[in-house]
């Protein structure tokens, strides 16, 4: 893949100023961190995801909107190489503090997202992005698609977990989502939730699903949440 694709472009959206919380300090990144672990059990979700991936020793993964780190430092001790990968500085200046903290050495930084990474490596065996694709428009997130699936081996696979919302009552399965999340987890999660809806572009699922059936994905499973989130079990088609 050529340093020069996609960065000539005139029109090129700038993913590097994403939408909605702004994470340029490490004071924002730290109190995320410790946002996230106050609902939710990121080990054992890491665990599970990593168990239905089959990840192996000799694989090598990208995680695509990696934050803080939490997935890729675990998927690094069970795969030979995790390529991190995040627009915000900060959170890899403080995923890279608890590698060095947590002894972790297979996992590598790069400063870029979806539109700007250019993976010089082999081709991945696995990719991974949690919550991140939601940051570009739709026209944006197909290339982003084809992007990734360009830098996947034949038979390579995708996983894919995003806000995904279900067409049918789609307006009552969001207010019930925020409901449930101000109940679990206080006003500050139904803030930052409201404000997502506002400013950032999550999508149907049968966009998403067709936008990852046109970059070259087979949709081996889909697993759909309360009607407002999904995660896709994908494999690149030859």
């Amino acid at each position: 893949m050529s340093k020069q694709d996609d960065r000539t472009l005139a029109y090129q959206y700038d993913e590097m100023i994403p939408p909605g919380k702004d994470f340029r300090s490490r004071e924002v990144v730290e109190a995320y961190d410790a946002y996230h672990r106050r609902f939710r059990d990121i080990e054992q979700e890491n665990a599970t995801l990593i168990s239905a991936l089959g990840l192996q020793p000799t694989q090598t993964i990208a995680d695509f909107g990696c934050g803080t780190g939490a997935f890729a430092l675990q998927a690094a001790r069970c795969c030979a190489r995790v390529h991190a990968v995040d627009v915000s500085r900060a959170m890899l200046d403080y995923l890279e503090w608890k590698a060095g903290a947590e002894g972790v050495t297979r996992v590598t930084c790069h400063h870029g997202g979806f539109l700007t990474y250019v993976h010089e490596d082999s081709p991945l065996d696995v990719i991974v992005s949690s919550m991140a694709l939601h940051h570009l428009p739709d026209f944006w997130k197909q290339k982003a698609l084809l992007r990734l699936n360009a830098m996947l081996r034949p038979g390579g696979k995708l996983f894919l977990a995003d806000v995904v919302f279900s067409e049918n009552n789609c307006e009552e399965n969001i207010a019930g989502w925020i409901r449930e999340m101000k109940a679990r987890a206080g006003a500050d999660v139904e803030a930052d939730l409201k404000s997502h809806l506002c400013t950032e572009f999550s999508t149907f699922a049968w966009i998403m699903e067709g936008l990852l059936a046109r970059a070259g994905f087979r949709i081996d499973k889909a697993e759909h949440t309360k009607g407002v989130l999904a995660k896709y079990y994908c494999t690149k088609m030859a």
